[in-house]
């Protein structure tokens, strides 16, 4: 009989998991509780604007080379596209400055010597300044670790971290800050290149795993939560589903728990995991960018952090939303769109005419990555020798970032088939 491996939820974290072990040998059941595959990564239709959107606006950089290796493996790595050099534009909207960070593309952070290069009106010691970053511990603060003030924290540190961290910069984990700087400006250009997925989270993410998966024999279930762990001798035994829908594991099936932290505690009693969490709000804007405008824009002064242009929308992220998540959809629309239009250099005059818009907010985006929530993350290994986790509020070493998503599936099904 074919090795078996049940993989329970449908988001990047869980289908990374599974495309790793069915390309091990094993036959993969995929069962999601929700009714939509992809988690928080997909893209559905969206009547509001009259196209297909993506539940929220993510970057990935020519650094996070397990969520590279992902795309590779299921085909889709031509459906992350960017420039061919690491340059990032930025416009102080309560200014009205514009520039552009040319990171370059070496392995070396070389563009710190060149004045024309480095963010505006710094200086090389300013970049030095943020070295105690580098090897901090995760449980110390990044306030406790770097001056959190100054030209370079707030035209590049503040906006780099709060979109990582998903919690204002100085209350957040140094350690998991010193990750993201160590993995991409000290990396240099060449692990900072963009690349976002212009056709759609799910189009380049999360269909084509589910093609292999289903193309190897596996299956992809829906409306399928489930409820219960039955166990014995150090090993997860049967998984229940709700009444007679019980499936039972052989023995040399193995599961991986994909699910959000709440979940996963109700299902593994005693499992400490994190238990506060942060919002995200995505706006999406159906109108034509102009062709000048880059398809990524940090936007710093102002209500709006980073500005995508897609095909026929434009669509913007603010992290650490909680103080968001009630305002009036109509009212938080328009604020967004004057920031939009001051960003992207539209005329004033549109400002007045909001198009056709959404508004996405996602109350328990992340978890907050702070030291104390930090130090509830769990690693992939569980009290049953066949079962793992996986998931961004995981211990990666990193927040909770695609990245993260998938080398939280890549480690809980490195570690089941280093049992076997």
């Amino acid at each position: 009989m074919a090795k078996t491996a049940h993989i329970i939820g449908a988001g990047i974290s869980g289908l990374s998991a599974g495309v790793r072990l069915a390309n091990a040998g094993y036959l993969v059941h995929v069962h999601e509780a929700t009714q939509q595959v992809g988690g928080r990564c997909r893209s559905y239709f969206d009547a509001a604007t009259n196209l297909t959107i993506d539940n929220g606006n993510h970057l990935l950089l020519s650094a996070n080379h397990h969520a590279l290796s992902y795309a590779r493996s299921i085909g889709s790595e031509a459906g992350l596209v960017g420039p061919e050099r690491a340059q990032f534009a930025f416009v102080d909207i309560s200014t009205g400055r514009r520039w552009l960070l040319d990171l370059g593309d070496s392995r070396l952070p070389l563009w710190v010597l060149d004045e024309s290069r480095r963010v505006p009106d710094t200086r090389l010691t300013d970049y030095l300044a943020l070295s105690p970053l580098i090897w901090a511990s995760t449980a110390k603060t990044v306030g406790d670790s770097i001056r959190c003030k100054g030209t370079l924290y707030d035209r590049l540190v503040q906006p780099l971290l709060l979109a990582a961290l998903n919690c204002d910069p100085p209350e957040g984990s140094a350690g998991l800050a010193g990750a993201i700087v160590r993995e991409t400006l000290l990396a240099g250009g060449q692990a900072c290149r963009p690349l976002i997925a212009r056709d759609g989270l799910s189009a380049v993410l999360i269909d084509p795993a589910i093609r292999l998966l289903e193309g190897k024999g596996g299956s992809v279930q829906i409306g399928r939560e489930l409820r219960e762990i039955a166990s014995d001798g150090g090993r997860a035994t049967a998984l229940k589903f709700g009444g007679d829908d019980v499936v039972t594991l052989g023995p040399d099936d193995v599961v991986v728990l994909a699910v959000p932290p709440r979940s996963a505690a109700a299902l593994l009693p005693g499992l400490k995991v994190p238990t506060k969490f942060r919002a995200i709000v995505n706006a999406h804007f159906r109108i034509d960018p102009s062709r000048d405008l880059p398809p990524l824009m940090g936007v710093v002064g102002g209500l709006v952090e980073w500005l995508f242009a897609f095909p026929q929308r434009l669509s913007v992220t603010i992290s650490n939303g909680d103080r968001l998540v009630d305002m009036p959809r109509e009212e938080l629309a328009t604020a967004i769109w004057r920031d939009v239009c001051k960003a992207a250099g539209l005329p004033a005059e549109q400002e007045a005419e909001l198009p056709p818009w959404q508004i996405v907010r996602e109350r328990r985006a992340t978890f907050e990555a702070t030291p104390e929530q930090h130090a509830l993350r769990p690693g992939p290994k569980t009290a049953f020798r066949n079962l793992a986790l996986a998931g961004d509020w995981t211990d990666t070493g990193l927040p909770a970032t695609i990245e993260g998503s998938v080398r939280s599936g890549d480690r809980a099904a490195d570690l089941l088939l280093a049992a076997r």
